[in-house]
């Protein structure tokens, strides 16, 4: 079955190559494999419908509809308000804004893709204003959407948390002090760039003003704040976070600013609707391909043929670096953690390296691949924003890898960075 489910997986790959879409190429893999052993088809259909059957899987479109709520209500401006009254006065101050603005709205929305799209309209026009060029204002902001998929509440971390059974809330503590460093580090890139390019300081509007940003924006920096103190102290679970959050969001938009209207309500449901599709049918195609992939025993095979020949955790860590940063170039972040955590996450167990560290440096590599073409989605996205093409943005992009990348290194190197939190507030 090893050598069946090798040829299958070739297939697959030529097919993702050639354009079919990964989630009909994997469950198109998976039937493959099931008829070809001799197996019943009807045994595809079950494993997908097994894939979903996981309550802490809900929380995905709960934080997906969150998402929406708070980029429909216009809650960023007053997020970016507060980050600029803030941090406006340092050179390069809208930068260190944008910086800290995607740092808050990534404890809300979970998603880079949510963070770009979220804040960055306002980020990017604000920081043009100033004088910044396009290219840099985007990629700035491009850099910094990397962070949502870091800091709780992740999708990225909800899916891995499913798929590898490490819990959601442990992941969500381990990658608290990473989302931290990323966003130091960028605003550390940000000093050394501004003395070149000329980023200038403007004068501080005041302490006045700060209060004001501030009181416009409290109920929306209120929410990492709700979320992490609820799930910390046991009041709620992460899971039950998501529901918390949505319905926070809606309360934020109707009521206390009002900038969501009742018939908004449905464009947002169709937003949500459409983006859950999507994870949907990649969770159910991977459950089912995982499954034929356990049942070929290519994990149990390639896991300890990994440990046998790999000397140590270390040098295990930095070649799985290496694949998943490739990996990350071509294919997108949930379909590739879907794919590779049957794979990886035995062997990196059987070296003993903790699942916090491994989890959020798979999540890590693999989002950087958002900034980063062939499939830069974040690109994509900011490249629009700021009215350049695609090719001037990936160029402008790779200086902000470098911060990134060290930050990633630290995480590698340094297991505390992801397991001391998770290990002070929560008991295994």
């Amino acid at each position: 079955m090893t050598n069946l489910m090798i040829e299958i997986g070739l297939v697959w790959l030529l097919a993702v190559l050639s354009g079919v879409p990964l989630f009909v190429a994997m469950g198109l893999a998976a039937l493959a494999f099931v008829t070809l052993s001799g197996l019943s088809p009807s045994i595809v259909p079950q494993k997908m419908t097994q894939a979903m059957n996981s309550f802490p899987i809900v929380a995905a479109p709960l934080f997906i509809l969150m998402g929406n709520l708070l980029s429909a209500a216009k809650i960023t401006n007053r997020i970016v308000r507060f980050a600029t009254a803030l941090m406006g006065s340092l050179r390069g101050g809208y930068a260190h804004a944008s910086i800290l603005s995607s740092l808050i709205f990534a404890g809300m929305a979970g998603s880079a893709v949510a963070d770009a799209a979220g804040t960055g309209a306002v980020e990017i026009r604000a920081m043009r204003q100033a004088g910044y060029r396009p290219e840099t204002a985007a990629s700035i902001t491009a850099a910094a959407a990397t962070i949502g998929a870091i800091v709780p509440p992740s999708l990225p971390i909800v899916i891995y948390g499913v798929t590898s059974d490490v819990s959601v809330g442990r992941l969500f503590l381990a990658g608290c002090i990473p989302g931290l460093l990323m966003a130091a580090s960028l605003m550390v890139m940000v000093a050394v760039i501004g003395k070149k390019q000329g980023f200038k300081a403007k004068p501080f509007a005041g302490w006045y003003e700060l209060w004001l940003a501030f009181r416009d924006g409290i109920w929306a920096l209120l929410t990492p704040v709700i979320l992490l103190s609820g799930m910390f102290s046991g009041l709620f679970t992460p899971t039950e976070a998501a529901a918390v959050a949505s319905t926070y969001a809606l309360f934020l938009g109707l009521v206390v600013y009002r900038t969501l209207k009742p018939q908004d309500l449905v464009r947002v449901a169709i937003e949500t609707v459409e983006t859950v599709g999507i994870v949907a049918v990649l969770v159910m195609a991977a459950g089912a391909l995982g499954w034929c992939m356990s049942l070929s025993r290519i994990p149990q095979t390639v896991a300890p043929a990994m440990v046998a020949s790999i000397a140590s955790p270390l040098l295990f860590l930095l070649v799985c670096n290496a694949l998943l940063l490739v990996v990350g170039f071509f294919m997108e972040t949930l379909a590739a953690l879907l794919i590779l955590i049957p794979i990886l996450v035995p062997a990196a167990h059987s070296f003993g390296i903790p699942a916090e560290q491994f989890g959020i440096m798979m999540i890590f590599n693999l989002i950087l691949g958002t900034i980063h073409p062939p499939i830069g989605v974040v690109l994509f996205i900011t490249s629009r924003i700021a009215e350049i093409s695609f090719e001037t943005m990936s160029r402008a992009v790779l200086p902000w890898l470098v911060p990134l990348l060290t930050v990633l290194a630290m995480i590698t190197l340094w297991p505390p960075l992801t397991t001391w939190l998770p290990n002070l507030v929560m008991s295994r």
